[in-house]
Formats: structure tokens, C-alpha cells, sequence
């Protein structure tokens, strides 16, 4: 048997139930995602994102400016600030809330996203 693969499922089951068990998990991540979705969805515009609101996932948040230079700015922004790895893989952001991530993750970004807004909107 694959003993490394049996083994590492092993300890993220373990983790899991340490957590509360996957509901407790997703419903964590809900709030997460749902930080950053009414960031998008209170930005007034100056914020976006592709994904319909029955769509939405609370892994991944995807979202963009007005246009490709402002997406490039908040990046490099972001990460001066030690948020990296922001860059969509089709344009914009993307804001990855993996089980792990803290909520505090979640809370830095949004205030980043907001005093972002209000200096270039």
C-alpha cells in the first residue's frame, strides 16, 4: 500500500476531528470567505467578480478592479504588506481560504482591500 499517502490521510483526519469535524471546518471557511465576499460585494464597483453569488466559492474568492494596471498594483501592495500568491490565474486576484488559514488571514486582507479602495477609488 501506498503507506506516505495512508499516512498523511491519516493525520489530516486526525486534524480534522481535533478542529471539530468537517462541518465545523466548513462553516469557518464560510465566514472567511464571507469576510472577503462583502468586501467585493460593499466596494461600491471599485471591487468585481466573475462568479455569480450561487457560484461562489468559500476556498477561492476571485475578484478584480477596473482594470489590469490597478490589479497589478494591488498585488504587488499586498505583497509588500506579506500577502502573496494573490495573482488570479485568468487576471485579478484570488484569495485562497484553505481549511488551515486563520480567520485573522481573512480579516487582514479585507482591511487591505478596503483602505486600498479608498486611496484608488
Amino acid at each position: 500500500p501506498p503507506t506516505f499517502a495512508v499516512r498523511v490521510i491519516g493525520l489530516m483526519a486526525e486534524w480534522t476531528e481535533a478542529q471539530g469535524g468537517p462541518a465545523v471546518i466548513a462553516e469557518r471557511n464560510a465566514e472567511k470567505a464571507g469576510l472577503v465576499w462583502n468586501t467585493i460585494d460593499g466596494s461600491e464597483g471599485f471591487y468585481r467578480s466573475r462568479a455569480e453569488r450561487r457560484s461562489r466559492s468559500n476556498l477561492n474568492v476571485t475578484f478584480q478592479t477596473a482594470s489590469p494596471e490597478t490589479d497589478a498594483r494591488f498585488i504587488e501592495e499586498a505583497a509588500g504588506h506579506g500577502m502573496v500568491n494573490l495573482k488570479g490565474l485568468v487576471g485579478g486576484m484570488r484569495a485562497s481560504m484553505y481549511n488551515a488559514s486563520p480567520r485573522r488571514g481573512a480579516e487582514i486582507l479585507v482591511e487591505f482591500m478596503k483602505d486600498f479602495a479608498a486611496r484608488n477609488g
